[in-house]
């Protein structure tokens, strides 16, 4: 079975050229290669999209495509089981648009059909349809690269222009490539159009060179101290952002801090960071980091703490508490394991680690592991080496 032309613009099969143009416009910058970089899916997208506009912009193929659909247009013929004389097949040559107009620069659309045999349809590269509607070059580097040194447009070198921002939408989620761009409003990417071609069409101008899309968001760092991370705390951070008009603007932005976070908790701000020419101003986003603390360290939702004793309390099981300051403040007396304490032995406090968030809200928290720290001498006396000897022997 053949594509459906009209499900691939999202048309009925009614539309008219005007429904039939607005829609190869949105749905070609929704999955045009430039804005969805390295993948195959999109560029694929983008081809048939643009085989779709090609055949119903064209009164002759759409009408021979509603008969006979994509077999028949593209073979040259009705496909068996289907009756001939089709309109269409005995033209020879027609192309383009309606009322026979071309691309730029001589490229046309194309079709043909001598009799049984013959090649019928064959699609035109979608990157000249493309530039046929929008013009030359890329709109998704920043206001299609330049308006002025389009050629032919009917005054355009020497229009009016104008720096437009873009409305601030709702805030939603980061990506700014997401939603379907309406071409028709002359002030979508920052510029009037005075001497507009009827109907939204263009002539060729020199093209400048394609420019990679603009980034979705921007990062920034958060770095915060154990404590805050152990008990929560407000930060204030000021940030600069480029603005449509090539301005900086400086803005403050509040984070609360919530108790149990981690190093990669990631702080949206939808929009507030940099504007972008045609699209939506970035994402702004903070991106935590912990600093190093002088007692302990984190794994995962656990603490870990070294606590030293003496090689005489490890070897005679002295007993006895160490005393060890909790992130909060608190003093915690942890008990000296009895007999024999080896190197890096650990002593496992349950519920005084990290907090542990769920559902919003701290519900546990993680344990703190001691780990013992058996102090050795520098140096000892031949008399204590002997005395050692004569008990670990």
């Amino acid at each position: 079975m053949g594509k459906d032309y009209y499900k691939l613009l999202g048309i009925e099969r009614s539309a008219d050229d005007a429904q039939i143009k607005s829609a190869y416009k949105k749905m070609a910058l929704k999955w045009h290669p430039d804005r969805n970089q390295g993948s195959e899916a999109a560029s694929q997208k983008f081809k048939e999209i643009s085989e779709a506009f090609e055949v119903l912009s064209d009164s002759n193929k759409r009408a021979i495509y509603d008969q006979f659909g994509e077999e028949g247009l593209k073979s040259g013929g009705p496909v068996p089981g289907q009756g001939g004389g089709g309109p269409g097949f005995s033209s020879s040559g027609f192309s383009g648009f309606p009322g026979g107009s071309s691309f730029p620069g001589g490229a046309t659309f194309s079709f043909s059909s001598n009799g049984p045999g013959a090649s019928g349809f064959h699609a035109t590269d979608p990157n000249a349809i493309f530039e046929s509607i929008f013009g030359g070059g890329s709109p998704f580097g920043g206001a299609f690269g330049g308006m002025g040194g389009m050629n032919g447009m009917g005054g355009m070198g020497s229009g009016r222009t104008r720096t437009t921002r873009p409305p601030k939408p709702q805030p939603r989620s980061h990506t700014m490539f997401d939603q379907d761009i309406d071409m028709d409003d002359p002030g979508m990417f920052g510029f009037d159009m005075p001497g507009a071609m009827p109907g939204g069409g263009s002539r060729k101008r020199n093209a400048s060179p394609s420019k990679p899309a603009a980034p979705t968001e921007i990062t920034r760092p958060l770095k915060l101290s154990l404590n805050e991370l152990y008990s929560g705390t407000t930060k204030r951070l000021k940030v600069g952002r480029k603005l449509i008009d090539g301005t900086n603007e400086e803005k403050v932005h509040e984070i609360h801090v919530q108790p149990g976070w981690k190093s990669g908790t990631k702080v949206r701000f939808p929009h507030a960071g940099n504007d972008v020419p045609g699209g939506e101003a970035q994402d702004l986003v903070f991106v935590v980091e912990e600093k190093p603390h002088e007692t302990f360290e984190r794994k995962g939702n656990d603490l870990l703490c070294k606590v030293s004793i003496p090689l005489l309390d490890a070897l005679t099981g002295s007993g006895g508490k160490k005393v060890v300051e909790a992130l909060d403040g608190r003093k915690l007396q942890i008990a000296v394991p009895p007999g024999v304490v080896k190197p890096f032995q650990e002593t496992i406090v349950s519920n005084e680690g990290m907090p542990i968030r769920k559902d919003g809200s701290v519900r546990t928290k993680g344990n703190l592991v001691v780990q013992w720290d058996v102090k050795f001498p520098d140096s000892i006396t031949p008399t204590q080496r002997e005395g050692l000897r004569r008990v670990l022997a």
